[in-house]
């Protein structure tokens, strides 16, 4: 399966080159708690302060199983603290929701 979810940046130059600068080594542990949940591929985009992320997972993954996990994860919470200093919510969604599920409108392949 592919997600697709989107997230802002504060629009702040030094805080974005940190934001990125911590995703091109993330720790071990958010790797294996990405890995663990099914997610077999990820990838963010930026343009200027906006976020897309793409997933690709197995076929069972759950979006609540990995909250549920990340919850009950010390490391996870603390790397999820760390990156709010850089994150703001996208307009529109629940008090302290990060990255929000974007809605495929279209695609080339329309049997898909």
């Amino acid at each position: 399966m592919r997600y697709c979810l989107a997230l802002d940046l504060k629009n702040d130059a030094v805080l974005i080159a940190e934001y990125e600068a911590w995703h091109r080594e993330i720790w071990p542990e958010i790797r294996k708690s990405i890995l663990d949940a099914g997610i077999t591929d990820m990838e963010i985009y930026r343009l200027e302060d906006r976020l897309f992320m793409i997933m690709e997972t197995t076929a069972d993954y759950d979006g609540e199983r990995k909250a549920a996990m990340d919850a009950a994860n010390p490391v996870v919470q603390k790397w999820e603290e760390l990156m709010w200093k850089y994150q703001s919510p996208v307009p529109g969604g629940q008090p302290g929701e990060k990255w929000r599920l974007m809605t495929r409108i279209f695609s080339l392949d329309q049997s898909i």
